[in-house]
């Protein structure tokens, strides 16, 4: 069973930062593409970035400039770094990553973190 554990959320200023990160575990073979996601009070869950496994980076219009995703691979890491964050960020966050393991190979399967709770105050 692959298993991936969200950590560094909680209260944060409008205009600071915080460091998310997501670390994967389990009967790993490999990880393709890894990226976070949020949810705010009655709305979808909405992408915010993705990387691939060669570091390729898609963010969503409304983090670019502020947010930045990365990883490391030997460490089955992925992270999302957030600066100049404001009121709207507020979420809880989301890792995801698609995993080949030793049940699901040779394909990869979806799979999605706990979600860590992110609010900002101003």
């Amino acid at each position: 069973q692959v298993q991936l554990v969200e950590s560094g959320g909680g209260l944060g200023q409008a205009g600071g930062s915080l460091r998310l990160s997501c670390a994967a575990s389990g009967s790993i073979i490999s990880i393709n593409t890894m990226g976070w996601y949020r949810q705010a009070p009655g709305k979808q869950r909405d992408l915010v970035a993705t990387i691939t496994s060669s570091g390729a980076t898609n963010a969503a219009d409304s983090v670019k400039g502020r947010f930045t995703i990365s990883r490391d691979n030997a460490k089955n890491t992925v992270y999302l770094q957030m600066n100049s964050l404001k009121p709207e960020d507020t979420a809880v966050y989301y890792c995801n990553a698609e995993v080949t393991s030793r049940k699901s190979w040779p394909t990869y399967e979806d799979a999605w973190g706990q979600g860590t709770l992110v609010t900002v105050s101003s």
